[in-house]
């Protein structure tokens, strides 16, 4: 009886500080990585690409996967957390904008992203509002919805059974990884600090030039720019990892991308017309980023013939390429300072502000775009500015 008694205990020991299968070390770690990864993996394509945008449609088996996935890893609810993240995208850094850093504050939504959520789960108008399309059969109802919290205790049980004690900490960092990653710092540092590929309306950010660490949700100003694209990337040294996976299954017919990032391509026909103009409307935010990019260059070649002002305007001077609507008093102040001192940049700058009001007009009909286009057009041809010249010739011939 004593020695059976030992060897329990032993056995009891041997459990706690290894489990069944007594990893330790790199193993753990290897798989904390795996783990969390698919959970990312699982929110970026089901959740957010698939359920929220509709940017592609997933095999049955491919999408219940991913509803099972989150169950057991983070509780969260499909139609909970695509109609949250669909009113983000509709009231962006307004006051009804459920984690807007640039209303709440960047440490309330980096912080307490995850009480933001909850918070907005209760709204039930939000949930009728913009809850539409999820699923809706017997395993929601009965299963996944029914008991959120049974899922993750399973995996807590799981954890434990195969790695002892320790197991209890790789649970919490398994149930802490998507409220700080996608709740803390998607929602909150995506919308507060990192680089612009594209002026859109809202301060969305691109928060690395690899979205490696978080599926690729890390290209935030892509994402919010072109909402239904199932691919986030769009500048060669940007890589979406999510975008990868959603290849893959596709070339295995287990996904089906709808729609991804237009790009421009050209033709040889100048013919303005209202199909033109609907690609220019189509281009926009590709179109003035290029606008800007070659109106910077042409501000620092202005710049060094104008002695008096080249201290003034010896900054990165990326308020030149903003939409003036954002732009501070100050910045506002050294526009017109600049405009005033300078002729070209004042008529490069001028000729933006005519070319964003032809998609500014919802009001205009299309013959009336057509010649306002057809007038922009003529313009830039009859400037002496060669960047007007060549921009005109590249907007006639959009394919």
């Amino acid at each position: 009886m004593q020695e059976l008694s030992q060897v329990l205990q032993e056995g009891f020991l041997d459990w706690v500080s290894g489990g069944v299968l007594q990893w330790s070390g790199w193993s753990l770690f290897w798989y904390i990585i795996v783990m969390t990864h698919i959970t990312i993996a699982s929110v970026t394509i089901f959740l957010h690409r698939h359920q929220a945008h509709r940017s592609l449609d997933l095999h049955p088996a491919v999408s219940h996967f991913f509803r099972f996935w989150l169950w057991l890893t983070t509780g969260m609810v499909t139609k909970e957390w695509a109609a949250i993240h669909r009113k983000h995208h509709a009231k962006c850094e307004t006051a009804d904008d459920p984690h807007s850093p640039q209303i709440l504050g960047i440490h309330t939504v980096l912080w307490r992203g995850a009480d933001l959520y909850k918070l907005e789960v209760n709204n039930q108008e939000t949930m009728d509002k913009f809850g539409h399309g999820t699923p809706d059969d017997w395993m929601e109802h009965h299963v996944y919805s029914k008991y959120r919290w049974q899922g993750v205790g399973l995996m807590m049980v799981i954890n434990l059974l195969l790695f002892g004690a320790i197991g209890g900490f790789i649970w919490a960092i398994q149930m802490i990884w998507i409220p700080f990653t996608a709740a803390g710092i998607i929602n909150g540092i995506g919308h507060f600090w990192g680089y612009r590929n594209y002026d859109c309306e809202d301060a969305s950010r691109n928060i690395l030039p690899l979205g490696l660490i978080i599926g690729g949700e890390e290209l935030h100003n892509n994402h919010h720019t072109f909402a239904t694209s199932a691919k986030l990337s769009s500048k060669w040294y940007e890589i979406d990892v999510g975008w990868l996976y959603i290849s893959l299954l596709q070339s295995l017919k287990l996904a089906h991308v709808k729609k991804t990032i237009p790009k421009i391509r050209l033709s040889k026909a100048q013919v303005i017309d209202e199909k033109l103009v609907k690609r220019v409307i189509k281009h926009r935010y590709e179109l003035m980023a290029q606008y800007s990019k070659t109106l910077k260059e042409a501000f620092k070649q202005e710049v060094r013939g104008m002695k008096d002002l080249a201290k003034e305007f010896a900054d990165n001077h990326h308020w030149l390429c903003q939409d003036e609507n954002k732009l501070s008093s100050l910045h506002k102040t050294r526009l017109e300072t600049l405009m005033v001192a300078n002729d070209r940049m004042k008529h490069l700058i001028e000729m933006r502000r005519e070319l964003t009001q032809i998609w500014s007009r919802s009001s205009a009909t299309g013959d009336q775009l057509m010649e306002q286009l057809h007038h922009w057009c003529v313009k830039a041809e009859k400037s002496n500015i060669q960047f007007l010249q060549l921009f005109s010739q590249k907007l006639k011939t959009l394919a």
